[in-house]
């Protein structure tokens, strides 16, 4: 497509270029003498006694722009079509590929239409491959071909569609087809392409000069009652002629983009308009009723609170003037009108609205005139267009409402029968009638499109699940059609991920009608259900096709060269939300994370060094950090759980380092605003995630570590200080109270002390802990966070060092209050005297100093989190609890060796004490491997017995040569394994620390801390360079992190936002060489066969290397052919 100031070019110097383009029409058709007789419009020979008689293959021989009508193809002759692009596109290796090569076959045959396609030449060779294999798909049937070319001929309207343009464009198709397939492109399959061709271009040529300046007006105006911005069309004038020419293929680009490409066939079109006279009688008649409105509005608006300013806000208004307030059915209709409106050049899209809008308006209750609806539309639009509008204005809106009228009376009515007909039918199946619909449906469905068996290959079971929820779908659409609509569009937006040729929608459907119509009598069921399904693949169709973009494909194909190539051409203002999101109507999908999803992480990855890749020109600096986590805030967390190692490339991105180092020190930018706060200013959960994620080398990245630190220092130390203080005067007082006082009864004044200090740790510590234990565990409960790896449900908080310690010292508490001595003594008051503890008994006594000891060793290491303060303390003391596993070991083995040792020396014959039982025998040996055993001690034994001695000596070596050794071994090769990862490890426990301080931070501080970062200044680069805000600058030692290559990627040129970068070299060097390597081995190939002068084996051997058929090579194509074929491959 062009835009509308190359229309106007066009239109100025139509002559010149149709005279031009006339010669090379007659240039590239061999002139009169040398005509070539692939580009011959006469009917073959051998064909004449077949088709001539037939009058639509005659009359479309030639372009045919007169008059727009359904056309009757011979059926033989559309199958030879249909089967010889089939062919072609198989012979090319794919769509893409054939594409490629239509695309290089119009420019060679017509070097000036080069103008024309200002688009990349990627997405134009998609849009050629999607528009003609929907129009050879739909030549089959008339009403289907003519919707289909009616709805591309809308979108070329912006195009100089002209006769020689045609026929250019035509014989550079049939001769690419007769060079590449030889013999396999039959008379008939020529015959029939060319006149499908034909056909479409005059299509084409009449839709654009009888309705094209009607939706012009349409959609001018609408923008206008809408208020909305001036187009990118308008503002191009206003710049110069250079930027002008720069910008009008982006733009030309984008509404391609926004104009999706139909291919499901659909119901009648809707170009027919009424007689100008009875539009105009109309017009006469609305304009007299807005002359009416407007006294009324003009009366009212003296006491109106609010000036209507919108579309829907003045239509609501006039409604209630005219009277018609009451009628809910309107509101149905505005709802979806904007979508009609917008939409008034794809009349397969205007049908898809105009059924769902019958759908929702046969619910209805009230009587439904569309009429009215008309009349207020009419005088809203008045309103809101007073300068512009005219009687071209009226024609065009009364055109635009009689055709959807026209379209919902069709329907309007007939929903209510049809689902209950259908509801009838889904309940009478059983279940045996069930199966046999869901495997006759596959069986004929592969039957008539065998493509479609390499797209089904799932499990049988999920085939038949797909094909119940099918049927339930044609139900539900009736039922909740605007839902149905929404749920269907996200479904076909998953297809654009799995790549479905949308050309096996419509056997499809075909397929279950048929099958459904072999299980029913019933017409209207099956009506409701042919009709529902339809809608269904309209919908998924178009949603596929509209979503169904290059950067999708390349995802598919999981190369980061094709993603490259796919995102170089767009516009550098919206390049990171071509990666991060397509939107089809209200559903929206992220390339980025289906790419993640999908398993194409080569692609992911190329995506995000794209989206962190710096890019600038004169004018602005362009960044994705802040789109992707605009568009994705839970990035990091949809990275650590699917794709850890894109983790890195990530982080990466977020950290600039300056090629230049002054006075031994690099300038570094971290952009760690997104890490730290969310979109709402409120603190991000991504150091959650991480910590969570639990890897040691991850969280050691220098961009977290610079913005954990930042938390750390200026946030949760202060706070995770002031909440350890109680418990830090928890353990002073406990001490005071259990170590230093309350060893004995002293003095009345020593007694009371020692009652306070107990009295505060029952009260003061251990309710404490009650409490934040029971809330722990009501989160828990209400969150479900439960462990059942023991079969029994263990709380997750317990699973914490911190919180689990803290439970047992609770329960060490509440022992010691049951036998806390004071309590005991408070009966004997008169004899002892006030807290006294000397009359407890002393089996209690007893007990409650061992529990006093056990807690006292509890509140020293719950204390030992204030080692966070020190990262080294902090993996010292990791390390210590790494290798306590390997001690573990040790012991478990001391002790067996104890206890085998001491059973086998007490069954010995001796008279010895220490051996006399197996107890004192265990006791004995511990002592001997401690050192404490008496040295007078071993004389006896050996004087006793020499057995005995044996089987000491005997475990002396095992325990103090084997094992202690053994154990230091242990011990130095789990400090190896886990001392690397130590500092992650620490930093993984301030993390945790982190967040669960900063959570309870008031907003007040919060906000000051942010303040203080300064996130809203921009950044330098280098001196004077003022770059990108969002981040923390900071200067490193020149030599730790040496940088030789600028990672700020400038370009001179436009700085126009809607155009595209331009190309980088440092990317072409590092991805064409390969591509460039093959092509100099083809080009030396066709060298060597050229000299040779063999043509027919030169070629084929040159076939055989580049990758084309030995066929197409023999064909006699130029060297300019065979150069444009090698880069279409």
């Amino acid at each position: 497509m062009t835009s509308q100031s190359e229309s106007d070019r066009s239109d100025e110097h139509g002559e010149t270029e149709d005279a031009d383009e006339e010669e090379e029409y007659e240039e590239s058709s061999g002139g009169e003498d040398g005509a070539d007789p692939g580009a011959d419009d006469s009917i073959p020979n051998e064909l004449t006694a077949e088709i001539e008689s037939d009058k639509y293959i005659q009359k479309y021989m030639e372009v045919h722009d007169i008059s727009f009508d359904e056309a009757y193809f011979p059926q033989g002759v559309i199958a030879e079509a249909q089967g010889a692009w089939n062919a072609f596109i198989t012979q090319q290796n794919g769509r893409d590929a054939a594409g490629e090569a239509i695309y290089a076959a119009v420019f060679d045959a017509a070097p000036s239409l080069q103008s024309l396609f200002k688009t990349a030449r990627s997405v134009m060779a998609m849009r050629f491959m999607n528009g003609l294999t929907s129009i050879v798909a739909a030549s089959g049937g008339a009403q289907q071909l003519k919707n289909q070319v009616e709805s591309l001929g809308f979108q070329h309207l912006d195009l100089e569609v002209t006769v020689p343009r045609v026929g250019i464009f035509r014989d550079a198709i049939v001769d690419l087809f007769e060079m590449e397939m030889g013999q396999r492109f039959t008379s008939k399959a020529k015959v029939g392409l060319q006149a499908i061709l034909n056909y479409s271009g005059g299509a084409y040529i009449y839709i654009r000069r009888e309705y094209a300046s009607r939706i012009r007006i349409i959609q001018r105006s609408w923008k206008t009652a809408n208020k909305s911005d001036e187009s990118e069309e308008d503002k191009a004038p206003k710049k110069a002629s250079l930027e002008s020419d720069e910008h009008e293929g982006a733009e030309a680009d984008k509404a391609d983009k926004d104009k999706p490409d139909a291919a499901q066939a659909g119901e009648s079109g809707w170009t027919q308009a009424g007689s100008q006279k009875n539009v105009a009688a109309k017009a006469a008649t609305t304009t007299g009723e807005g002359a009416k409105d407007k006294d009324v509005n003009a009366k009212t608006g003296k006491t109106a609170m609010k000036v209507p300013t919108s579309f829907n806000e003045m239509f609501l208004f006039n409604a209630a003037v005219m009277g018609l307030g009451d009628s809910s059915w309107m509101s149905v209709i505005l709802e979806q009108f904007h979508n009609i409106v917008t939409n008034v050049a794809n009349s397969y899209r205007l049908q898809e609205e105009c059924d769902v809008l019958a759908l929702v308006l046969d619910k209805q209750q009230s009587t439904i005139h569309l009429s009215e609806f008309k009349a207020v539309m009419l005088a809203s639009l008045r309103s809101l267009v007073p300068k512009e509008w005219d009687s071209e204005h009226e024609v065009a809106w009364n055109w635009l409402w009689e055709n959807v009228e026209r379209m919902i009376q069709v329907n309007l009515g007939k929903p209510a029968a049809q689902e209950k007909a259908l509801s009838r039918l889904i309940a009478s199946l059983s279940a045996d009638d069930i199966y046999g619909l869901r495997k006759s449906i596959y069986q004929k469905f592969f039957q008539a499109a065998p493509a479609g068996q390499d797209h089904f290959k799932q499990s049988t079971t999920r085939l038949y699940f797909i094909a119940d929820k099918i049927i339930e779908m044609t139900m539900e659409m009736y039922q909740q059609p605007r839902v149905m609509v929404e749920d269907i569009s996200a479904l076909g937006l998953r297809h654009v991920g799995y790549a479905i040729p949308t050309e096996l929608f419509a056997p499809f459907v075909s397929c279950a009608v048929e099958v459904v119509r072999g299980i029913t009598t019933d017409d209207v069921a099956e009506g409701a259900f042919r009709w529902s399904l339809t809608l269904i693949s309209k919908i998924l169709v178009r949603t596929i096709l509209e979503g169904s973009t290059i950067v999708m494909k390349a995802i598919n194909t999981n190369s980061a060269r094709a993603l490259r190539k796919a995102i170089a051409i767009a516009p550098r203002s919206k390049r990171a939300m071509e990666l991060l999101n397509i939107t089809v109507g209200t559903q929206s999908i992220s390339p980025f994370y289906w790419a993640i999803d999908s398993g194409s992480h080569e692609c992911a990855k190329a995506m995000i060094e794209d989206l962190f890749t710096i890019r600038a020109d004169r004018e602005s600096y362009y960044y994705g950090a802040d789109p992707l986590f605009t568009r994705h805030p839970e990035v990091i967390q949809r990275l650590c759980n699917s794709a850890p190692h894109l983790l890195w490339s990530l982080l990466d991105g977020l950290v600039w380092r300056s090629r230049q180092a002054f006075l031994g020190r690099r300038r570094v930018n971290y952009y760690v605003q997104n890490m730290v706060q969310d979109q709402e200013g409120k603190f991000n959960m991504a150091l959650e995630w991480l910590v969570e994620r639990g890897d040691p080398k991850v969280i050691c990245h220098p961009c977290v570590v610079i913005f954990s630190d930042l938390l750390w220092s200026r946030l949760a130390q202060y706070n995770f200080l002031l909440s350890r203080c109680y418990f830090l005067f928890s353990l002073c007082v406990f001490i005071i109270g259990q170590a230093i006082l309350g060893r004995k009864d002293g003095t009345e004044g020593e007694r009371i002390a020692t009652f306070v200090c107990r009295i505060f740790i029952y009260l003061g510590s251990m309710c404490r802990i009650l409490y934040s234990q029971i809330k722990m565990l009501y989160d828990d409960m209400k969150h479900g966070a439960f462990d059942r790896r023991f079969r029994i449900p263990i709380p997750m908080y317990l699973f914490s060092t911190q919180d689990g310690g803290s439970l047992v010292l609770f329960w060490v508490l509440l022992l010691m209050l049951i036998q806390e001595p004071i309590l005991h003594c408070m009966a004997h008051t008169e004899q002892y005297g006030l807290f006294a503890t000397s009359c407890a008994d002393p089996g209690t006594k007893e007990a409650y100093a061992v529990f006093s000891g056990v807690a006292m060793l509890l509140y020293w290491l719950l204390l030992m989190n204030f080692s966070i303060f020190s990262m080294q303390i902090s993996a010292f003391v990791l390390v210590c609890g790494r290798v306590l596993a390997e001690v573990m070991l040790f012991l478990l083995a001391f002790v067996f060796l104890v206890i085998a040792f001491s059973t086998a020396i007490t069954a010995l014959h001796h008279r010895l004490y220490d051996f006399e039982r197996v107890d004192r025998g265990m006791e004995t040996l511990l002592e001997i491997t401690l050192g404490m055993y008496p040295l007078d001690n071993y004389k006896a034994i050996l004087a006793e017995s020499i057995y005995v001695e044996i089987a000491i000596i005997g475990f002396t070596v095992l325990i103090s040569v084997l094992l202690l050794n053994l154990l230091v071994a242990q011990l130095n090769m789990a400090y190896k394994l886990v001392h690397s990862d130590m500092q992650g490890y620490a930093r993984l426990t301030r993390g945790g620390i982190i967040v669960s301080t900063v959570e309870q931070v008031s907003r007040k501080r919060w906000d000051a801390f942010l303040q203080s970062l300064h996130f809203e200044e921009r950044l330098e680069f280098n001196e004077g360079d003022i770059g990108l805000s969002g981040g923390i600058q900071v200067f490193e030692p020149a030599n730790a992190n040496p940088t030789t290559v600028e990672t700020v990627r400038r370009f001179g040129g436009s700085t126009a936002p809607n155009m595209p970068w331009p190309e980088d070299p440092l990317d072409e060097a590092n991805e064409d060489r390969l591509e460039k390597l093959e092509k100099l081995v083809v080009k030396a190939m066709k060298t060597i066969t050229d000299k040779k002068g063999g043509g027919g084996a030169g070629q084929t051997g040159m076939s055989g290397i580049s990758g084309m058929p030995s066929s197409a090579s023999g064909s006699g194509m130029s060297s300019n052919s065979s150069q444009n074929a090698e880069e279409t491959k």
